[in-house]
């Protein structure tokens, strides 16, 4: 007869796993079982405390809708994000780095024409995006999609606005790059903003006085055929908040300086009606396989 008490009943769920046809998942639990179990112990965990856990995990679930993702959200501020993205990114090779999808990526995006500007409607200093896409050796890579994404000048991204279901994306599109690896188009300059502090996530960095912002970025997502798809941010040099970011998204590499230009016309030859600021960034491609992410609300309605 086994005694299911702190010092047993770790081994008993353990072993409750033994007939788990695939190794993987086997494995996955028994750790997951492992690792909890720890914590209970370690920590003395309370009634109160569990209750409390369960209280806090529901409520995370209940505001997750299809335009905002509160468990990504909560994975991002506790770190897990970045390091599940590091440990399957540990050697890069030369490629660009990677940093975290965020929680307002919602599929693919609308395709522009290059120099479009995809903050039409916005206010805020103009900016002019120019890019590259190459493979590790320089080689430019043709006809790759790339969809990008950013807040805006108030911090906050189209999905999270209420007209978002009836006027649509802003500061998001998809460009396909020509035949040397280039797009371009036309935006407004980010700013820092803070993540949304209205949920229970909100509520845990409040609690813990942990500041909620992120520094200034950009999003891409690069997602070239024969080569791993990328999935990172391009940051504002001389952010605040890119030594304290509150996902731990900033890698150095990531950092751009942006030139404030006073020229006539912007790089694509069209006039520019007052000071604006360019962007320049290139991005290398790792080889190998892989599909680009998609919202983890639109595969729990595929899974459906």
């Amino acid at each position: 007869m086994p005694q299911f008490n702190d010092a047993e009943l770790t081994a008993a769920v353990i072993r409750s796993f033994e007939e788990t046809p695939d190794p993987r998942i086997k494995f996955l639990m028994e750790e997951l079982v492992k690792s909890l179990h720890d914590y209970v112990r370690k920590t003395d965990l309370s009634f109160d405390e569990w209750g409390y856990a369960i209280d806090f995990l529901t409520r995370t679930g209940q505001k997750c809708t299809s335009s905002r993702q509160e468990f990504i959200l909560l994975s991002d501020v506790l770190g897990v994000s970045m390091l599940v993205d590091a440990v399957n990114h540990r050697e890069r090779g030369g490629a660009t780095e990677t940093t975290v999808l965020g929680p307002f990526y919602v599929g693919e995006h609308k395709p522009m024409p290059h120099g479009a500007d995809i903050s039409a409607d916005l206010a805020g200093e103009r900016m002019f995006v120019k890019s590259r896409v190459t493979d590790l050796k320089g080689k430019p890579l043709a006809n790759v999609p790339v969809d990008i994404w950013h807040a805006d000048g108030d911090g906050y991204y189209d999905s999270q606005k209420p007209e978002y279901a009836t006027e649509g994306p802003s500061s998001r599109a998809r460009f396909v790059t020509d035949a040397d690896g280039r797009f371009y188009f036309r935006t407004i300059l980010p700013c820092s903003y803070p993540i949304p502090t209205d949920g229970p996530v909100g509520e845990m960095i409040i609690q813990t006085r942990r500041h909620a912002m992120r520094p200034a970025h950009v999003h891409f997502l690069v997602n070239a055929p024969g080569y791993q798809p990328l999935i990172t941010h391009v940051f504002m040099e001389g952010d605040k908040y890119l030594d304290s970011d509150v996902v731990f998204g900033v890698k150095d590499e990531l950092v751009a300086k942006i030139e404030r230009r006073t020229d006539a016309a912007m790089p694509d030859g069209k006039p520019a009606a007052a000071p604006w600021h360019l962007m320049t960034y290139e991005f290398r491609m790792k080889p190998g396989a892989g599909e680009a992410p998609k919202p983890l609300a639109s595969k729990a309605k595929e899974d459906a």
